[in-house]
């Protein structure tokens, strides 16, 4: 057997239909698209219509709920990338560390509610921060470190007498 004997099993490659091609093909005149109509025309990309019935995805009952109005925005850090930025020098160790420092640093990126810090990395620099949340294992490795983790009161809004 050679390079050039190799062939496809009989059957194993079915060449397409070529549509439009005159009334003895079977498939001319309308090319098998019926008569007339939306789907009858070319350019046309009906997803997800069901000819005026209500949709599947409209018709099955949704799940879950989220409460995007009262959703905070929090800027992730992590302590390895703190760490590093005060090694790079990015960062002063004996200031307090808020979302400024942070953001000056290239570290918070967003985050209008401020910044919440987490354990992932090390810290071994001794270092204060004022942040607006912080999990528990990046509060223990920075108390660890010597340093301390203050959060301050989140600010409560005024209630609206009721009428």
């Amino acid at each position: 057997m050679k390079l050039n004997d190799i062939r496809d099993n009989p059957g194993a490659r079915k060449s397409r239909m070529r549509v439009g091609r005159g009334i003895g093909s079977g498939k001319g005149k309308t090319a098998g698209r019926g008569q007339k109509g939306q789907k009858s025309r070319s350019g046309v990309a009906i997803k997800g219509f069901e000819g005026g019935q209500m949709p599947l995805h409209m018709r099955i009952p949704k799940r879950g709920f989220t409460n995007a109005m009262f959703k905070k925005d929090y800027a992730e850090v992590n302590l390895g990338m703190v760490q590093k930025a005060i090694d790079a020098g990015k960062l002063d160790a004996k200031a307090v560390i808020d979302h400024d420092a942070l953001k000056a640093a290239g570290l918070a990126r967003g985050g209008k509610d401020g910044v919440r810090l987490l354990g992932k990395g090390e810290i071994k620099a001794k270092a204060s921060f004022m942040v607006a949340g912080v999990s528990k294992g990046a509060q223990a490795a920075v108390e660890k470190a010597g340093g301390s983790v203050e959060v301050p009161a989140a600010k409560e809004e005024a209630d609206t007498p009721a009428k």
